[in-house]
């Protein structure tokens, strides 16, 4: 299974969307825990004018909005073939 953060925000209409793209995945291909980028000074520095972000912390590989659920799953498969 490949874990993924979903960096965001609190009341980010955007991140709300993103949500409710990922949680259109099947729960046995991927683990996501969501990031409040306002908590973590180094997301903010990275992220703070691109999120969501879809980021995978092995190999810090992002998929930035706008994306959709195609997209998602084309980056999930590219993932498994790293």
């Amino acid at each position: 299974m490949i874990r993924l953060l979903l960096l965001g925000t609190a009341g980010c209409h955007l991140c709300e969307q993103a949500e409710a793209i990922i949680a259109q995945l099947p729960l046995d291909r991927v683990a996501i825990d969501i990031v409040d980028i306002a908590e973590v000074e180094h997301w903010q520095a990275c992220y703070a004018i691109r999120i969501p972000v879809l980021y995978h912390p092995e190999t810090a590989a992002d998929l930035c909005w706008p994306f959709d659920l195609i997209n998602v799953e084309h980056y999930i498969e590219a993932l498994r073939h790293d």
